[in-house]
């Protein structure tokens, strides 16, 4: 949809400076205080794929306001950071860093970005959507960590003190955006932990960038290594930059950018669809009805179909004009099914989804004409199973509520035939005894067989009046449905199906329960069949137990007791393991050979595990100055070199034991690294642990 637009732009230079010059001659040239303040884009053509205009039936005008632009204007200020909007933002961070607004140019600009980053965070995570490492998530991580990162290189905040500016821009906006307030808590904690996390990955890219730059024998940094620091340790380029301009160093940064976009291309890849025309074969083509509360079946009319192209795999799209398919929506997953033709062929529905509230079916090909009309089959088994999931997420959210608070309010979920997943806000750990008394409860209200109670198509104040929950991230109209499962206990704002009473359910069994972001839990569930044969492999893997441990009545006594057993033995392997060592020990002191000033211990042993070597190393390294030590070992079937040098021999010939395992490492076909006093090294190639030691014992002679 596309159209002609009109622009709405004011001057509010000083007098002098307007009649120097005409403000219409500044218009869309970056002046700052010659500013669009609205944009109406009228809305009458369809552009199609070919790019060719085609009226609208429909028109209207998109109309878009700058709100703080407008407030700038109406407050007489010459920039939005001085309304109100921004200053008890801004007076936040002047507290919190010490730093004076206004006092330097580079402050100022990292205090007005991290104000304007805070709100878009604020706000995303009130209305449902969390940090995370993947979609809309990722951008609002992003978002977070560029103020973080103004606030560290700028502002030199070391710890995390953004959180503490929430409570400041939930008391701006507590009249028309309760969620903030509401949620308080919840979104310091959030931000917090992103905090907290992003600045440590700070510190890990600069200790990176400083062995980088240490080791740099020219003056530019290879772009991969820039790549590497943002695309594996979360480093961002403009920091790793400025450090190097600071060093006197230069970064590849065509290289940079040819990576970064190689990742952007494959990005893009992964998630693009092509998507061909619309081939309309009746009229009204752009809505229709879901029947699917009522009907799994339907006689259909085609409205139009296309042809789209993702991940190099052809798919079609058709639209219906009455469909029984539930559209993927709330967490619940879309229906699959088919479309049955006249001539009795069938085509299967892989999935149903919406596109701007059109439900759209997805099938694998189409036949060689497309009908008028169609049978469409949801698959009634697949559905009845997604609505015993979907119906015990709504009986599990009033369980929460109960058992550990008012506090929960549920963050996410996913529906489908096989599971549920449920993310909801809580601090802490659930604990066993809680997550078994919110299993019970829910049980008990499957066993009440309670009958749905559904009202459709209600006014959404009725549906809050009557005590409906409305869920943070969902977007509701003015008319809505509301799913109860006893007034008392269930009563949701819900778009989704379900079972017509609770008995249907059967049986509820949590399987996780996981921590997911800050102050956010997840709990993962089966219900009905999957839970039965859950609880059955479960008893067979008891029972199996009781046959090893030769016990059917009092079987966890009977592992307590292997276990002790097992502890007991432990020990007794441990103190002969030690004996070991130790006299390991006294063999290699009194094979030690003197090469020159050094006291060299070089010898293949029979240990096999890594952390007895260890403490053997480290033992000799305590009892033998001047000591440059190389130990070869087989562990698990891999070569395993351990290198110890003296800290005198460090001092006096800067030797490095990380450095000079890498190429001894060479021997045994493996690689390996450490500290200048101590280093590891494992290969594939066990044959070569004499060389790897002969090798070592020529480099000391050439001392």
């Amino acid at each position: 949809p596309c159209g002609p637009c009109s622009e709405i732009h004011i001057d509010i230079r000083p007098e002098a400076e307007r009649k120097k010059e005409d403000g219409k001659s500044l218009v869309n040239r970056d002046h700052p205080q010659v500013i669009e303040i609205w944009n109406l884009v009228f809305i009458q053509f369809n552009r199609s794929a070919d790019r060719k205009l085609s009226p609208l039936p429909e028109q209207h005008v998109d109309t878009g306001m700058g709100f703080e632009r407008l407030c700038m204007v109406l407050q007489g200020k010459t920039s939005n950071y001085e309304t109100d909007l921004f200053t008890p933002l801004i007076t936040q961070l002047e507290k919190v860093t010490g730093q004076k607004y206004g006092a330097q140019e580079t402050t100022d600009i990292a205090m007005r970005v991290v104000a304007d980053h805070i709100r878009a965070v604020a706000f995303s995570i009130a209305d449902g959507q969390l940090p995370s490492n993947t979609g809309a998530g990722y951008v609002i991580r992003r978002i977070l960590r560029r103020a973080i990162r103004y606030a560290y290189s700028s502002l030199e905040i070391r710890e995390p003190v953004i959180f503490s500016m929430i409570p400041a821009l939930a008391e701006v906006f507590d009249d028309i955006f309760k969620e903030l307030t509401d949620q308080l808590d919840f979104i310091q904690k959030v931000i917090r932990e992103e905090e907290q996390t992003f600045l440590k990955t700070l510190e890990t890219g600069l200790q990176k960038l400083s062995q980088v730059t240490q080791a740099m024998k020219g003056q530019v940094i290879d772009g991969k290594i820039a790549f590497e620091l943002y695309d594996t340790y979360g480093f961002p380029y403009d920091l790793t930059a400025l450090i190097a301009r600071e060093n006197g160093l230069a970064i590849n940064e065509s290289e940079f950018q040819e990576l970064l976009q190689g990742q952007k291309d494959r990005s893009r890849k992964a998630t693009a669809i092509e998507a061909a025309d619309w081939v309309s074969i009746h009229e009204n083509g752009n809505a229709n009805t879901f029947v699917g509360y009522d009907e799994l079946d339907s006689e259909s009319q085609v409205l139009k179909y296309r042809q789209i192209k993702s991940k190099n795999k052809v798919l079609y799209q058709i639209v219906l004009d009455r469909t029984p398919f539930y559209a993927e929506s709330g967490g619940q997953v879309g229906d699959t099914g088919t479309l049955e033709l006249e001539n009795g062929e069938r085509i299967k529905v892989i999935d149903t989804k919406k596109e701007n509230e059109l439900i759209v079916h997805f099938v694998d090909r189409l036949p060689a004409e497309i009908p008028g009309k169609v049978r469409a089959h949801v698959d009634p088994r697949k559905r009845k199973l997604t609505e015993n999931n979907h119906s015990v997420t709504h009986l599990l959210h009033a369980a929460l509520k109960q058992i550990l608070g008012d506090h929960v309010q549920q963050k996410g979920s996913l529906v489908d035939a096989h599971h549920l997943r449920f993310d909801f806000s809580h601090f802490e750990k659930v604990s066993e005894d809680q997550l078994q008394a919110i299993e019970q409860l829910v049980n008990q209200r499957i066993r009440d067989n309670i009958r749905l109670d559904e009202k459709r198509d209600i006014p959404y104040q009725e549906a809050l009046d009557l005590g409906a929950t409305a869920l943070f991230g969902e977007k509701y109209g003015d008319r809505v449905r509301v799913i109860t499962f006893d007034p008392d206990y269930s009563i949701e704002l819900c778009g989704g199906t379900h079972v017509p009473s609770t008995g249907q359910i059967g049986l509820f069994k949590i399987t996780a329960e996981s921590a997911i972001a800050a102050g956010v839990r997840r709990i993962e569930a089966i219900t009905a069949a999957a839970a039965e044969d859950w609880v059955n492999n479960k008893l067979a893997e008891l029972n199996e137990i009781g046959k090893l441990v030769k016990q059917k009545q009092h079987i966890l006594k009977a592992v307590n007791d292997l276990q002790q057993q097992n502890q007991s033995l432990r020990k007794e392997v441990e103190k002969l393991s030690a004996v070991q060592v130790s006299a390991l020990k006294d063999s290699l002191v009194e094979q030690q050979e003197m090469i020159g000033p050094v006291r060299f211990i070089g010898a293949r042993i029979a240990l096999n595990q890594a952390d007895q070597i260890k403490d053997l190393a480290f033992t000799l390294n305590r009892e033998v100055e001047d000591l440059f030590g190389i130990l070869g070992a087989v562990v698990n079937d891999k070569a395993n070199l351990t290198v110890i040098i003296h800290k005198d021999l460090i001092e006096k010939y800067g030797l490095h034991a990380g450095k000079l395992i890498r190429e001894l490492s060479l021997h045994i076909s493996g690689g390996g690294g450490g500290q200048d006093f101590y280093a590891t090294a494992g290969g594939k190639n066990p044959d070569g642990l004499e060389k790897a030691i002969e090798a070592a014992k020529e480099m000391i002679e050439k001392l």
